[in-house]
């Protein structure tokens, strides 16, 4: 979708509402309420400014069309604290009925800039946090029983708020407790234990001093985006750098993507391509807990900042580094496992569609498959629009890949696997459709003025014609939702596998500074003191020229060929497989603030097929192969017990008792890795033997296969 004459309006409209807002940022701001005994940090003239505009943005321009009112600001409130002390390990019930003042006037301080209500609760929080921190080292060295049958409850999220200083003392007490017992588990020296330990919590005080008020404004912004939609999003200057440089796909690094959680460093996505990937080392869900170059100690970056932490891991390309992890479902008292890595460039828009062929027996019969795996939707818009004819892209790709599997390979289907990819160029998505149906509409956009506008492929004639298969997963997102969806609706080919993510919503990103007079920002340099400390004024180049960062603003809504969104519902396949991601933790339907599924009128499309009667032929086939197999029991075990470990929010302190639960779970899955092995005809493998490249197996492209085999039998 075109948003150029849009943006163009914005640009129009907009400026005479930051002309007015800056002309009013030179007003005395609202005193702040100080807290005592820390560095208070505040806000500054220009976050006050971003602020109102962002008020106006999404009060004028988000595809929601509200008013940020009371009932906003209560949600915007509870999601900040939430954000700052999610297991309620630091805020006292004090400190939350203190802040109560604040639940029904936020939406109004926002709209006049007025930031002092959330940063002099972050202040608090910081206040708290070093409290605990200090209690926490000054306790370290104390001698403490490992032979007592306490616990620690690690995870308070649903629990009241702790009412007195002794009594947060006391989680914070068995919490040291509980990270001694761990190293302990790992088999290092007591000595080095509590180095450790008193290490890991001056690096997590040191982190905390490092905060300023930019990193504040961009946690109070994110509570106010958040709570309007998922996907709208504010990013202060240094954060639209970061974000800018991911949409194009191209660092330096390991290739994979991190989050905190429980302040320990969890890969979220392996990259596709680079040496993560490459090594099958790491995977999604391992956690890392230290780190070192090539040579020279590890560093333990738990409670670290994530920038901090990634600054760390990333480096110029050729360059060694070295990663402690804790392997996902191992427990962190498990000994870390040591991977080493070359970095490398990641270039995103070279992260090319792959393909493989794989040989499967029906009936008795073999079957030659082709697999296109397809990361991204990608595009070198830069290389194209410059006239160069070999420019890169993902349909471009699996077209020379479709001719490759069709006049060399022979294969008698193809699958697409689009499990992971989370989306891309909407452009790409229309034109891979293209390749498997004749010209026709594929994706339909609703803007925020109610008008639909149907994007079709116009190229005739089609890259493949025979039995085509799509695997998705629950991170299928956005641009593969609309690939996938447009197949079902044509009838083209069987989708495989889980529900997908449900992103449906389109954003566009704005950038602040391009909406306002230059002479204008000027005037709001003017105002800051250019190079104070901790000031949140971002200048660039030689003009000093304030940078105001940028907001996603989600304008519009995508829908099916056959009129259903695929917001919040996202596409559900034909063959359903069980989803080894929680489907009650990742998705579009797990956020609050989600839009709602709807529909707009069908559009003008011819199907290729009805699969109607063939689908549930497919289904028996599935399920009586389930009912057989070995892998399909263990994944659903698997799945079972990770949920199980999901609902504890406790865990023993005492040693012996924590050892032979971790003891008892490594032996179970090495158990479970031999029977698997064994079904493979496969040789077993012994407590810490790595498994071989080439002994791999993906249940989830197997199955996929043999429903390929039993959709050509049937179409035969």
């Amino acid at each position: 979708m075109d948003f150029k004459l849009f943006k163009e309006m914005l640009k129009r409209i907009l400026l005479v509402t930051f002309t007015a807002a800056v002309l009013a940022c030179s007003a005395a701001p609202k005193p702040q309420q100080l807290v005592e005994g820390i560095p208070n940090i505040k806000p500054d003239e220009q976050q006050s400014l971003v602020c109102k505009e962002i008020v106006a943005l999404i009060e004028n321009y988000n595809y929601k069309k509200l008013t940020v009112n009371d009932s906003i600001s209560s949600l915007v409130l509870d999601k900040y604290i939430k954000a700052l002390d999610p297991y309620r390990s630091y805020f006292l019930a004090s400190d939350i009925k203190d802040f109560e003042q604040f639940r029904t006037t936020l939406d109004d301080a926002f709209r006049a800039g007025d930031l002092s209500a959330p940063f002099y609760i972050f202040n608090v929080y910081s206040k708290r946090y070093n409290e605990t921190l200090n209690y926490a080292m000054a306790h370290i060295k104390d001698k403490y029983d490992f032979n007592q049958n306490d616990t620690y409850v690690f995870d308070r999220e649903k629990m009241p708020w702790v009412t007195s200083t002794a009594a947060l003392n006391d989680i914070w007490k068995k919490r040291v407790k509980y990270e001694l017992i761990n190293l302990k588990i790992a088999g290092t020296a007591e000595a080095k234990n509590v180095e450790t330990l008193t290490k890991r919590y001056q690096n997590l005080k040191s982190q905390s001093s490092k905060l300023n008020n930019q990193d504040v404004f961009q946690m109070i912004m994110d509570a106010f985006t958040e709570t309007i939609d998922p996907h709208t999003n504010y990013f202060n200057p240094a954060k639209a750098v970061q974000f800018n440089e991911d949409m194009a796909r191209s660092f330096e690094g390991i290739g994979a993507r991190l989050q905190l959680e429980n302040d320990v460093l969890k890969i979220s996505e392996i990259i596709p391509g680079g040496p993560a990937f490459k090594s099958k080392l790491l995977n999604s869900g391992d956690r890392i807990v230290a780190v070192g170059q090539a040579t020279g100690e590890f560093e333990d970056i738990i409670g670290w900042r994530i920038d901090n932490s990634v600054a760390k891991i990333k480096g110029p390309k050729g360059t060694k580094v070295r990663l402690k992890i804790i392997p996902v479902g191992q427990d962190m008292s498990s000994k870390p496992v040591i991977v080493e890595l070359t970095r490398e460039r990641i270039v995103m828009e070279d992260q090319s569609a792959k393909k493989e062929v794989k040989t499967i027996e029906s009936n008795g019969k073999p079957y030659k498959i082709g697999i296109i795996t397809v990361p991204a939707f990608y595009a070198d818009f830069k290389a194209a629009n410059a006239g160069d004819p070999n420019y890169k892209s993902t349909t471009r790709d699996v077209k020379l890949l479709i001719d490759t599997l069709k006049n060399k390979d022979k294969v008698d289907a193809i699958v697409m696997d689009l499990r992971a990819n989370g989306g891309g160029s909407l452009l790409e998505a229309i034109d891979l459709t293209g390749l498997f149906i004749d010209k026709g509409p594929v994706v339909q956009v609703k803007d925020l003025k109610g008008n639909v506008e149907v994007s079709s492929d116009e190229h005739p004639g089609v890259a493949w014609s025979g039995p085509f298969g799509v695997m998705v997963d629950r991170l299928s997102a956005s641009a593969s939702e609309i690939f996938a969806g447009a197949i079902q609706d044509y009838g083209r080919g069987i989708i495989i596998g889980t529900q997908t993510y449900g992103k449906g919503t389109v954003q566009s990103s704005i950038d602040l500074n391009k909406l306002v007079n230059p002479s204008i920002l000027q005037r709001l340099a003017s105002l800051v003191q250019k190079g104070a400390p901790g000031s949140g004024l971002t200048i660039k180049g030689g003009k000093d020229t304030p940078q105001l960062g940028q907001i996603n603003l989600t304008m519009a809504k995508f829908y099916r060929v056959n009129g259903s969104s695929t917001q919040h519902k996202g596409v559900m396949p034909d063959i359903t497989l069980p989803s080894f991601y929680p489907m009650d933790k990742i998705g579009e339907d797990t956020e609050t603030s989600a839009l709602p599924w709807d529909e707009v009128q069908k559009s003008n499309f011819i199907p290729v097929a009805n699969l109607a009667a063939v689908k549930p032929e497919l289904v028996k086939l599935h399920d009586a192969r389930m009912e057989k197999s070995l892998d399909y029991k263990v994944l659903i075990q698997g799945i079972a017990d990770m949920k199980k470990r999901d609902l504890e929010t406790s865990v023993t302190l005492n040693e012996g008792k924590l050892k032979a639960e971790r003891d008892s779970l490594e032996a179970k899955s090495l158990e479970k890795t031999n029977k698997l092995r064994a079904s493979r005809g496969l040789p077993p493998v012994k407590k810490g033997d790595k498994i071989k490249k080439n002994e791999d197996f993906d249940f989830f492209q197997d199955e996929s296969l043999r429903v390929m085999g039993d959709f050509i039998q049937l179409k035969q």
